[in-house]
Parts: C-alpha cells; structure tokens; sequence
C-alpha cells in the first residue's frame, strides 16, 4: 500500500536534492509553480489529506467503494486546478525548509499507514472531489500518483527555467 508512495518521494528527492534555493524559486512563467511552490503543494496536500484519513478513521462509517484507477492521475493532459487551501504560498522557500517539512507530513503518513488496522481502511471511505469516494487504502495510494504527476511538472519547470 505504501511502496508506489514511497519510491515516488524517493525520487522527487533524488530530483530535486542538487537544486540550490534560487533555483528552487526560479518560474518559467507567471502563471507557474515553482519547483519550490510544487514541493510546498506536495507538503499541503500530504499534511491535509492524512488529517482527513485519521478523522474518518476515527469518526467515518464503513461504506463500499469501488476501486478507482489512480494511474489515471499521472496524466497531466487534463489540468486540475488545486483548491484554494492547497495552494502554496508564493516563496521564496529554502531547501532545508521545504524537506524538513515533507519529511514531517510523510512521518505522519506512514505513522498513521502502519498503525491503523487493515480492514478499515478498506472499510472506510473519504470523497475526493473528482474521483468520487475512495477507501483510506485508496487515499494512501492516490498520495503517491499525485506526487508522481507533480515530479512531472516540476521536471517540466527544471527543464524551462535552466
């Protein structure tokens, strides 16, 4: 469950660990995330979404959900604009300060993985806004397919910006 989530932060580490700081807050455009924006994003949402996996955990009824096919959130042909409480803040940010705070969300998230027992997190549900309702199994994983769609795009902006 957690394997395809961690190997992706591996590699957005290994991506983005020679960056310096300038270039971490470097934008091809206006209208584009950083690298640093992205990884604050990644932050946000890991941060955002295990809040809401302890909650239902504690306080959701158990409901079906059928399996969703999260590889589709890679492709990033269709463009999803992140809510207002997810977006990141403008910078400029700090490598070490960027890190440190994934490292802590992802802590919470493999801490909340390995202490809740298995059958409620395929048990229990919590809505997405576009997917619909995922298991808490399924949020654990869809964290990973949007950190791989966001390495993507900050490869993308790496790539524009040097």
């Amino acid at each position: 469950m957690l394997d395809y989530t961690l190997n992706v932060r591996e590699e957005l580490i290994r991506e983005t660990e020679q960056m310096t700081d300038e270039q971490l807050n470097m934008k091809p455009s206006k209208d584009v995330w950083s690298p640093g924006q992205i990884l604050d994003h990644l932050y946000l949402m890991e941060t955002v979404i295990t809040g809401g996996l302890k909650h239902v955990l504690m306080n959701g009824e158990k409901k079906e959900a059928s399996e969703k096919p999260l590889q589709l959130v890679i492709d990033r042909s269709r463009k999803v604009p992140a809510p207002e409480n997810l977006k990141p803040a403008e910078g400029p940010f700090s490598k070490e300060e960027l890190f440190s705070k994934l490292d802590r969300s992802r802590r919470e998230l493999i801490n909340f993985a390995e202490t809740a027992p298995e059958q409620e997190l395929e048990e229990k549900v919590m809505k997405h806004p576009h997917l619909g309702d995922l298991s808490l199994k399924q949020w654990i994983e869809f964290i990973g397919y949007h950190e791989k769609r966001h390495l993507l795009q900050l490869l993308e902006v790496r790539s524009a910006v040097s």
